[in-house]
């Protein structure tokens, strides 16, 4: 296809005066001249000096700039355009105008999307824009094995995206961006590699399994088979790469139309890393990567020190293994061993410090300490023992009691209940009750109307644990009374009284005719 001709570029002063804003007024001189107004410092050619190129620019400005509201324009009978256009002005200081440079090229141009009859691309807006501003974009392309370029559009695009449409299915193109101010056109952006213009029947994308979307963990010896599902038609183009590099031919990678398979038969540390497939259609791709870690049980700690031995305790110290495994250390286990014996018994597990105390070891033995290290894996094949031996040694021992001070205990009587005034039935046994404490246990006595109940009969005393009661058997009308109780000890003696009312039971005629 024949390419498009060139736009004719226009002259500087007349591009400038077009694409200048509207100039601010300057000073005006005296009155019988017109105002005039200067076109702004950028628009003026980066290779005309400012003092030549001043009259010029106010000429084209005259022409092209609108008269400002409330002013009468400039007229232009009568008189020649030179000389309405240089006209006094108050002296300026003289500075150079900064240069007009185009802007870079645009980044990262790709493929969007591209059917039988047209292709869509985009881009990046260029790093660097410059004061002169960006304009917008245009989009051309080529036959593959020609230099023919073509114009895509009509006008510039300011958008990041763009479609070239009647194209003809079967053709080979390349495609490339450039940028547009008013300072000219930018290096191109071009597409990496040329398109085919064809329909695509559907686009390549990798369906990662869930157990790869996290940190793949497989142990040294371990057989390896990752199925991963791909899709795109035409067949898609399956590439692997790890670290950035190809992989190693004893890792097995077999294709097919719907997956990718990587296969090691046997893990070693070297295959941890970060695994990336790249699934491509014409220029269409997609990416995924997922990271393996293979790791082992770890080394044995570097070095265990006897750091103090006292009493029943001994204290050790340890550092990390060299060799972690290639996971992180999760703890480390201690076992001792008797001198005499040489047997080997456990003392601590999943210890995550690098120090402990072992506690609780038999006087006069000789000990010896070992350590093993540990990772998701298991524990270390090897330990490291101690160099020195903890020796508890016999030291006599005597017990001596503690010493309490005695404590007194005495105390006076004091009556925690006392007695409460009761009303009883002639022939009708009652009690009288009241609690007591002291220390030591107080002796009790009973008074009837102040004067000692002896051992009558007629009443039972009792005081059990601080509990007394008195019981009147059968009291009469000549048992009431006021009745005491005193209690008595070392320390002091108390007293409670209470009143009893022993009442006559009176029968009527017609009862007493019933009792005979």
């Amino acid at each position: 296809m024949p390419s498009k001709p060139a736009p004719i570029k226009k002259s500087p002063v007349k591009q400038a005066a077009k694409k200048a804003p509207e100039p601010a007024p300057v000073e005006a001189p005296p009155a019988e001249a017109p105002p005039v107004h200067a076109a702004p410092a950028e628009a003026l050619p980066a290779e005309a000096p400012p003092a030549e190129a001043a009259p010029v620019e106010a000429a084209a400005n005259e022409e092209a700039a609108p008269a400002p509201e409330g002013e009468a324009a400039p007229a232009a009978e009568g008189g020649s355009p030179a000389e309405a256009a240089v006209v006094e002005e108050p002296p300026k200081a003289s500075t150079l105008p900064l240069p007009a440079v185009p802007t870079s090229a645009p980044r990262d141009v790709s493929v969007e999307d591209v059917t039988d009859s047209s292709l869509t691309i985009k881009w990046n807006s260029p790093e660097t824009i410059g004061a002169s501003g960006l304009d917008g974009y245009t989009i051309e392309y080529c036959k593959d094995g020609t230099a023919d370029w073509v114009v895509a559009q009509e006008e510039l695009t300011t958008a990041n995206l763009f479609c070239i449409k009647n194209l003809t299915a079967g053709d080979l193109l390349h495609v490339r961006v450039v940028a547009v101010n008013r300072s000219g056109r930018s290096e191109p952006g071009t597409l990496a590699q040329s398109v085919p213009i064809r329909e695509i029947g559907e686009r390549p994308k990798i369906r990662l399994p869930r157990i790869l979307k996290s940190c793949c963990v497989k142990q040294v010896g371990e057989q390896i088979n990752l199925v991963i599902p791909v899709l795109g038609k035409p067949k898609p183009v399956v590439s692997w790469l790890k670290d950035g590099q190809p992989v190693v031919p004893r890792v097995n990678i077999r294709n097919s139309d719907k997956d990718s398979i990587i296969f090691i038969r046997q893990a070693q540390r070297e295959d941890s890393g970060v695994y990336e497939i790249t699934v491509k259609v014409d220029s269409f791709e997609d990416k995924a990567t997922f990271t393996l870690q293979i790791v082992e049980r770890p080394g044995s700690p570097a070095d265990v020190k006897l750091v103090d031995t006292w009493g029943f305790n001994a204290a050790l110290e340890w550092t990390p293994p060299k060799d972690d495994g290639n996971t992180e250390i999760t703890g480390y286990t201690i076992q001792k061993a008797d001198r005499k014996t040489g047997e080997w018994f456990l003392v601590l597990e999943h210890c995550h410090r690098l120090t402990t105390t072992v506690t609780d070891l038999i006087m006069g033995n000789a000990y010896s300490f070992r350590v093993f290290a540990e990772n998701q894996v298991g524990i270390s094949e090897m330990s490291t023992v101690t160099k020195g031996v903890a020796t508890i040694q016999k030291t006599g021992i005597v017990y001596t009691p503690p010493e309490y001070p005695e404590r007194d205990y005495s105390e006076a009587p004091r009556f925690t209940t006392p007695l409460i005034n009761h009303a009883a039935t002639v022939g009708y046994t009652t009690k009288l009750l009241c609690s007591v404490r002291g220390s030591p246990m107080p002796k009790i006595e009973w008074l009837k109307n102040q004067m000692v109940i002896g051992n009558d009969a007629k009443f039972r005393q009792n005081s059990t644990q601080g509990i007394c009661s008195l019981e009147i058997r059968k009291p009469g009308c000549f048992d009431g009374g006021v009745y005491t109780c005193r209690a008595k000890n070392e320390q002091g003696e108390a007293v409670v009284s209470c009143k009893l009312e022993v009442k006559q039971i009176i029968l009527s005629e017609a009862d007493k005719e019933k009792g005979k």
